[in-house]
């Protein structure tokens, strides 16, 4: 009998192992497409929690008092995330997923190289020059973190009082650059020192007419707040005691730092005088151009690219009746009084007002080039007055992911003869529709896409899209005045002349007098905008080089698709693949342009 039973025991067993593994072999297989979307959301959600202010930046609320750990062992810990990602993702088989996914298997690997790439460098960057920490900071928090409830003003305030340890942390880093031989040139300083002053100018730091900046921002974010009054004057009183307690020290120190430094510091300005100098400068320009590139083929390119511009210049002085060469129409251009605004209040709000009227002439012709429209809208800003001198001409600012906070087009207005009428038309497209804001819009609204690659970038293809965007406008009927067209072709002559001054700086030592006088001799450009274009091309080396060529880059495929396909090229469909596959390096975008082009073909 206890046989029997243990028989049919071990049979029901049997039946059910074998009903079991009927059922597990009736399941379909895991998605692998699935399983690696899964993984590229949750990497992106891990970067986000070490990088608070990364996710400021798109707009969510993640770590909203913190600062990110600024210290070696922060950079660490992103390194160790990095490796750790790139070997979960090297863990998927990307022959088992489809094209899309492929696609982004792809582009998150080159990524993550990228930033295990960096590592090494972590160091070189100058964490104090024109546009470091001290006024990066103050603008983040003017410009990207909101305030809609008082936890949000909670949030801005803990960040206040927490700048002092992160300052504390970029001046420790610094230091110790300082020491290995890694320290700006001897310009830098005298702009630190009056833009970390600005800062710590007008209430509550001393008895002015004015709030100081971050006060003021602070004051107009909790003033639109529905509160009462008793939690509002609560709220800015410990505003003025972060201010003083955090902020203070930390920019008195900021200062002191810098006038200290500068004892050591030598007028001598590309990278290769740092150590392992010329091997950062590879790395520079591989990094921004994500091509293999030489200094010496990028500077060879600028040459061309200078003379082939400067021909098409005359073509606009006999257009025009201008009696000279080329460098007397340059001095025409750069003085006479009809080319610039008003350096007053009204001449700054007639640029805007340009500005705006040029958008929204290109907005109403965008369907003729385009099939996918940004739904997320661009404002045009005058650049923040405490960080106006030392900011560069104009800039872009990017929309938050959930398109709550539109994108922001800036332009300095500090020195209007700076941002002469004629150039205005052409910074439009490239800042604007269709350049950055239009690239960027459709990139972080394309929901097909992982969260990485609709907030990714790539300066090659990001600036090389906005300069690109610039030559469209001529396609759409504009510039129809010709100096607005020279105004055009000035813009794209002074990105084939950083293409030589870029290499110039770095690679070939020149200083920087040379530097700005091949600025001038060969450009429109005035001495103070160059002086300033020179400033910027020393402490962001490398980075220049990528506008022209990711624009020559994007034509060229253009060029090779219309002729393979001949009259089977649309241009709509052309520019909706290159904006909604998002920015990649110039490589995967070439793979992609050569395999639409193969599916057209048939």
């Amino acid at each position: 009998m206890h046989g029997t039973k243990t028989m049919i025991r071990a049979t029901l067993a049997a039946v059910a192992a074998a009903a079991t593994l009927c059922a597990h072999a009736q399941e379909p297989a895991a998605d692998p497409n699935a399983a690696a979307r899964a993984f590229f959301e949750r990497a992106l959600d891990e970067r986000i929690q070490l990088e608070p202010a990364l996710a400021t930046s798109l707009g969510l609320r993640i770590g909203y008092d913190r600062w990110g750990d600024a210290t070696e062992k922060g950079d660490a810990e992103r390194l160790a995330m990095a490796e750790r990602h790139l070997r979960e993702l090297r863990a998927i088989d990307p022959a088992e997923l489809d094209d899309a996914t492929r696609l982004s298997w792809q582009v998150f690997e080159l990524a993550e190289e990228r930033r295990i790439a960096r590592h090494r460098w972590r160091n070189h960057n100058y964490r104090f020059d024109k546009n470091g920490a001290h006024v990066g900071l103050p603008a983040f928090l003017i410009n990207s973190h909101r305030v809609e409830t008082e936890a949000d003003a909670i949030a801005y305030l803990r960040r206040l009082e927490g700048l002092r340890t992160l300052m504390e942390q970029q001046l420790e880093r610094a230091t110790a650059a300082a020491k290995a031989g890694i320290l700006p040139p001897k310009f830098v300083f005298a702009y630190v020192v009056e833009d970390a002053g600005n800062i710590i100018r007008g209430r509550p730091f001393d008895d002015g007419p004015a709030d100081s900046p971050l006060l003021a921002d602070f004051r107009a974010k909790v003033g639109a707040l529905t509160i009462d009054e008793a939690q509002r004057e609560s709220l800015l009183a410990r505003a003025e005691r972060a201010l003083l307690t955090s902020v203070r020290p930390a920019w008195d120190a900021v200062i002191a730092w810098a006038r200290e430094t500068e004892k050591q510091a030598t007028g001598e300005d590309g990278v290769w005088k740092l150590p392992d100098g010329a091997a950062y400068y590879d790395y520079l320009l591989e990094n921004f151009t994500t091509t293999k590139l030489t200094a010496d083929e990028i500077h060879q390119t600028g040459l061309r690219e200078v003379a082939r511009i400067h021909e098409a210049m005359r073509g606009v002085m006999k257009q025009v009746g201008f009696e000279g060469d080329l460098a007397a129409f340059f001095e025409f251009m750069r003085t006479d009084p009809q080319f610039y605004y008003a350096d007053t209040d009204d001449g700054r709000a007639a640029w805007l007002a340009d500005a705006n009227r040029y958008i929204a002439g290109m907005r109403a012709k965008l369907p003729q080039l385009f099939v996918t429209l940004p739904r997320t809208e661009v404002v045009v800003k005058a650049v923040e007055p405490f960080r106006e001198k030392s900011a560069g001409k104009a800039f872009y600012q990017r929309p938050s992911l959930d398109g709550t906070r539109p994108g922001v087009f800036y332009g300095n207005l500090s020195n209007m003869k700076e941002m002469p009428s004629y150039e205005l038309e052409a910074l439009v497209y490239h800042e604007a529709i269709p350049g950055h804001h239009m690239q960027i819009a459709i990139a972080t609204e394309e929901e097909s896409l992982p969260r990485f690659r609709r907030l990714g970038g790539y300066s090659a293809y990001s600036e090389g899209w906005g300069l690109y965007s610039e030559r469209l406008g001529k396609e759409l009927g504009f510039y129809s005045d010709p100096y607005s067209e020279f105004g055009r072709l000035a813009l794209e002559l002074h990105r084939a002349v950083r293409l030589v001054v870029d290499t110039g700086l770095h690679a070939r030592r020149w200083t920087r007098a040379q530097t700005i006088a091949y600025h001038v001799d060969n450009s429109p450009t005035g001495e103070d905008a160059a002086i300033r274009a020179t400033e910027r091309y020393i402490l962001n080396p490398g980075q220049a080089t990528s506008y022209m060529i990711g624009m020559l880059r994007i034509v060229k495929l253009r060029e090779r698709a219309a002729a393979a396909l001949g009259e089977r090229f649309d241009i709509r469909e052309f520019h909706d693949l290159v904006l909604r596959t998002g920015a990649v390096p110039l490589t995967v975008l070439e793979s992609e342009v050569q395999r639409w082009v193969a599916g057209r073909r048939g």
